[in-house]
């Protein structure tokens, strides 16, 4: 059974047996979310958005515990991998969906609102391509190993079912990620890269094509194409 711990952490209570004998590997057990750890849950997963919501807005204040985007990534990444976490099992699985639509939107809302330096994107870039491999999993019903931060298939307790993002859902979540990468575009626009075009030194430090391809996946997966940081004129309305 999944529950909460104190400090907010999405932990499963297996027996040392099965401890010992899961890898990443395996297909994992799953079971729905009781109302009250649901209920748990979402309090502490909206008073953590709250929270840095509230320091994002003043991150040039000294008293913002997120003056930079390193510090915010690390903050929302504490989040996504416990969104994460929710069983892919109803009713618990649209609990997951709406949650991680509503942490990729503030996410891609936010980065813009940094000053972007080459130093800090390897780590942006890590963090979107988790965020990637977290709509995966969700699109595909897979459960979310967060020592290996890789997406396992789901055992589901007899008669149970999985449901899969709505089409409204995938529509939304299609708007964000285009949405996000034409604001990055723009924000990589801003790097100090003295006078050179922010392309050729993306390509020169060998970062060109991984913002190329950001969200590949999860667009390829909902039927869409990509091209040059997801150039929407390649979208299709298929999912």
């Amino acid at each position: 059974m999944d529950v909460i711990s104190e400090d907010g952490t999405l932990v499963e209570e297996d027996t040392q047996s099965e401890r010992a004998t899961s890898s990443p590997t395996q297909p994992k057990t799953v079971n729905a979310l009781s109302p009250g750890q649901e209920r748990k849950l979402v309090d502490y997963l909206e008073e953590r958005f709250l929270d840095i919501t509230r320091n994002f807005k003043k991150r040039a204040d000294p008293s913002s515990s997120l003056p930079t985007l390193p510090a915010y990534l690390e903050a929302t990444h504490h989040l996504l991998s416990l969104i994460l976490q929710v069983p892919p099992v109803d009713p618990s699985a649209p609990l997951r969906t709406t949650l991680l639509l509503r942490l990729t939107g503030d996410v891609l809302a936010a980065v813009p609102g940094y000053v972007p330096t080459l130093d800090v994107l390897p780590l942006l870039l890590s963090w979107l391509a988790d965020l990637d491999a977290g709509w995966l999993a969700v699109l595909r019903s897979q459960a979310w190993d967060p020592t290996s931060s890789t997406a396992v298939d789901a055992r589901l307790p007899e008669g149970a079912r999985a449901s899969t993002p709505s089409q409204t859902e995938r529509t939304r979540l299609r708007s964000l990620l285009i949405g996000g990468t034409d604001a990055l575009e723009e924000w990589l626009e801003r790097l100090d890269t003295s006078g050179a075009g922010f392309e050729m030194v993306l390509e020169k430090v060998g970062m060109e094509q991984a913002f190329n391809e950001l969200f590949a996946g999860t667009l390829a997966e909902m039927g869409s194409l990509t091209g040059a940081l997801n150039d929407p004129r390649g979208m299709e309305a298929a999912c």
